[in-house]
């Protein structure tokens, strides 16, 4: 099934000053969350950005934080201490409401792969949502783990897109004024 921007939300896991330093490929990982987030800025789609223990983990990375702001009635940032943002009451009730007005669609990226997005994909697909995971948008501080989130995704019946898969689908066509804009992002 191809992402629709009117029947999609994003969800942004854990992407913190205190995470960030000690994953693979950081600069890559906050890129891509950063388009992730500034696209659907621009279309209009909701953004959740999780926080695990911010007191300890700090607080969501600034360039991520800058793409967040220029969405505000569309950005939510919320605190949390589950691993699964699905276990956490209060992200699952604002996700589970957007996805009642029609945004069953859930993008998710950030990190750790194998433990909180992994655990959040899981618990938003046995919630009822479809659930996609952004995988290019993801890291663990090891290769490994993420290659393993990946296969355990996949065998969970999870979708694995890639960030380009993600705005190529939500803009569906060229020539507008958002496809060049976005199609500049992306590049």
């Amino acid at each position: 099934m191809l992402l629709n921007k009117d029947k999609s939300q994003v969800l942004i896991v854990d992407v913190q000053e205190r995470l960030v330093p000690v994953m693979n490929n950081a600069e890559l990982l906050v890129r891509n969350c950063e388009v992730l987030a500034q696209s659907a800025s621009e279309l209009g789609i909701p953004i959740t950005v999780s926080e695990h223990y911010s007191k300890g983990l700090g607080p969501t990375v600034d360039r991520l934080n800058d793409a967040i702001n220029s969405s505000e009635e569309n950005a939510f940032v919320m605190e949390k201490l589950h691993f699964s943002c699905a276990a956490d009451p209060d992200i699952l009730f604002h996700v589970a409401s957007l996805a009642e007005n029609g945004r069953r669609q859930l993008i998710i990226a950030g990190v750790e792969s194998h433990v909180c997005v992994l655990q959040s994909a899981l618990g938003f697909k046995q919630a009822g949502l479809d659930v996609y995971v952004a995988i290019d948008a993801t890291s663990s501080r090891d290769k490994n783990s993420k290659s393993v989130a990946k296969d355990r995704l996949n065998n969970s019946s999870i979708t694995v897109v890639t960030l380009e898969m993600i705005v190529f689908e939500w803009l569906h066509v060229s020539g507008t004024s958002e496809f060049k804009k976005l199609s500049q992002l992306v590049k």
